[in-house]
């Protein structure tokens, strides 16, 4: 059977039509089976082998997008993240606006998996394997159709559950290989113990060698049902597909990629925090003429990253600072024992000076902890209550701020398929103002309330 990317590449090189070639290659596409754009491989290829573990990494990568674009989470991305008060109020109330940065980050993920899928692919026996990196952007250029499987259908789970299993054995395979490294290095010093002639040493090794014997039985087993011992071609086909059908959902829910102009958000003046200051704009752009344009860029490029201005929280690069901050002063109000100068001092470092500052101005205009007795129980209760009001909207955008920071880190060495945070609600986007006024609020209301439990906090000398 003829290639698809043959078609294409030999249509090319003979100056087709491209109205001709995509008659041509639907023609052809008529008798494929399967999803309809790719024929099924039919020579096995090489073993994955040692590289089971960064395709075991992948194909966790892609079935955590795929659940991250189900009804589910999409109903949960609509009607609690994006109306959540600390989204709203920091990062902006505008819905399409939002969604557009979800539909990007996605489409980047996917991007970035299909980009490994690629790199798998060059070792594949199979030409259109081979060439997966040009197929996959001929679909995003719309002149491959994403094919016949859809998302949620019987073929699509039947594939996703595959993937589960076969990520689910190459975990287990990593744990044992693991777990037999440790192993083999208590072998090599108990095998100095055993020239003693000691007998215990002796019995201790030799149950030692049995347990090593049983972990390379494991390992050999899990080899046979892991990724370890399949195909280079079968799994780059079975992933490629997958990235078809996320590509052709993402587009479906969200709509096609588009161009956007540097756009301005006015945030309006009520809130939780300012209400008497003028409306704050922030803008969102990208390197490119536009938010995110149609241009391709280095796939392991953030592009959704790196169009937060420098008037936010992670233009600034102060994202994972400030959820630090906000996260620590959560745990001090819940706790009940006094901070110690240490912990004082290290959380007192955590903030930037142009925080400081604005918390002095704070102390300084309102005078709240002068003037009032320590001890003073219905004080101390009214800014506890003040504090925890703002750190039920504030704190939630921190928690995702430090997992979607977390999330990322561990990516490289992780098999977790779960699906993984959005940028749009985290700091990373919040208008550093508003978001810098509420932690003011925080610090200066715990050291209130440290100040008349008869605890010590941040005291308000120490701001100056």
């Amino acid at each position: 059977m003829v290639n698809t990317l043959d078609l294409l590449y030999t249509a090319r090189n003979h100056s087709v039509n491209s109205l001709h070639l995509i008659s041509w290659i639907k023609q052809v596409m008529v008798g494929f089976k399967g999803i309809g754009w790719l024929p099924e491989p039919k020579k096995e290829g090489k073993i994955l082998g040692i590289l089971a573990f960064e395709t075991a990494k992948t194909m966790s990568r892609l079935i955590s997008l795929y659940k991250s674009v189900s009804d589910e989470e999409i109903s949960r991305l609509r009607n609690d993240v994006i109306r959540s008060k600390g989204v709203a109020f920091l990062n902006s109330g505008d819905e399409n606006f939002l969604l557009s940065l979800a539909s990007a980050e996605r489409l980047e993920d996917l991007d970035h998996a299909a980009a490994a899928v690629a790199r798998l692919g060059k070792k594949c026996t199979d030409f259109g394997l081979e060439r997966f990196d040009l197929v996959y952007k001929e679909l995003k250029s719309g002149v491959l159709s994403s094919g016949k499987m859809r998302y949620g259908s019987a073929t699509a789970e039947r594939k996703i559950r595959k993937m589960e299993r076969l990520v689910a054995a190459t975990s287990g395979l990593h744990a044992a290989v693991e777990s037999l490294a440790e192993m083999e290095v208590s072998e090599r010093k108990m095998k100095q113990w055993k020239s003693k002639d000691n007998d215990l040493q002796k019995a201790n090794y030799d149950n030692l060698v049995h347990k090593l014997e049983i972990q390379r039985r494991e390992i050999r087993n899990f080899k046979e049902i892991s990724l370890w011992n399949k195909s280079f071609d079968k799994c780059v086909d079975l992933m490629a597909r997958v990235v078809f059908v996320v590509h052709r959902r993402i587009c479906a829910l969200f709509g096609p990629r588009k161009r956007f102009p540097i756009k301005e958000k006015v945030f309006p003046h009520s809130g939780p925090l300012l209400t008497a200051s003028k409306p704050v704009m922030v803008r969102f752009y990208s390197r490119k003429s536009g938010i995110f344009g149609e241009e391709e860029d280095d796939p392991r490029t953030n592009r959704v990253f790196h169009s937060a201005r420098p008037e936010t929280v992670g233009g600034s690069g102060l994202a994972l600072r400030y959820a630090n901050v906000i996260l620590t002063a959560e745990k001090y109000l819940d706790s009940d024992v006094a901070i110690s100068h240490v912990e004082r001092e290290s959380f007192y470092e955590m903030l930037p000076e142009n925080l400081k500052f604005l918390v002095r101005a704070k102390l300084s205009k309102n005078m709240r902890c002068a003037g009032v007795e320590e001890g003073d129980a219905l004080l101390a209760e009214g800014w506890r209550d003040g504090v925890a009001e703002i750190l039920r909207w504030l704190a939630p955008v921190a928690d995702d701020t430090v997992r979607w920071q977390m999330e990322r880190s561990f990516e490289k060495t992780r098999f977790d398929a779960r699906p993984t945070a959005l940028l749009l609600q985290t700091l990373h986007f919040a208008d550093r103002e508003k978001t810098e006024a509420a932690i003011a609020e925080i610090l200066v209301g715990l050291s209130c309330v440290f100040r008349f439990e008869n605890r010590r906090f941040v005291h308000c000398d120490e701001f100056y």
